[in-house]
């Protein structure tokens, strides 16, 4: 396997078609493709954190992990990225996935779990009241999701 750098764009159409929950994403510090035989089979999307309270200008996020199921892709993927950002000056890199997801490609890739239970939550705030549509059996929507989630982390 090889990493080649990709545009966000391309790398978005590729989040749109094979990732699970999530879409697109607005922007990146930078972003990278995973290539087996010329054929490619994943990406990552790096850009600054999402929380503020993490934003120090020396840490950055993996905002978007995708693959289309190649094998170690993704381990790849993650340790790729944190190559990429420690040459770029970055000291720590972050990433979150789903309470119900393992970890196992962010383990095997040297990442740590830093957090659990973190993320998600309820939007409905005394201060910015929101009204929660749960998804149901007539078919409403839930219009903030409250998934909650782990982060993990790499000291670079």
């Amino acid at each position: 396997m090889e990493i080649r750098p990709i545009s966000l764009k391309d790398a978005n159409a590729f989040v749109l078609q094979y990732h699970r929950h999530h879409k697109k994403v607005q922007g990146h510090k930078f972003s990278i493709a995973c290539y087996d035989n010329g054929i490619i089979h994943g990406v990552a999307i790096v850009g600054r954190p999402v929380s503020r309270r993490l934003d120090d200008g020396f840490t950055v996020e993996v905002t978007r992990l995708c693959t289309d199921g190649h094998k170690n892709a993704c381990s790849f993927l993650y340790s790729s990225c944190a190559k990429a950002a420690k040459q770029l000056g970055y000291k720590k890199i972050i990433t979150y996935i789903l309470d119900s997801e393992n970890g196992t490609s962010l383990k095997a890739s040297g990442w740590n779990l830093e957090q659990t239970a973190c993320g998600g939550g309820s939007w409905d705030k005394p201060s910015r009241p929101r009204t929660v549509i749960q998804k149901n059996l007539f078919g409403e929507v839930e219009k903030y999701p409250t998934v909650l989630k782990k982060r993990y982390s790499k000291q670079l």
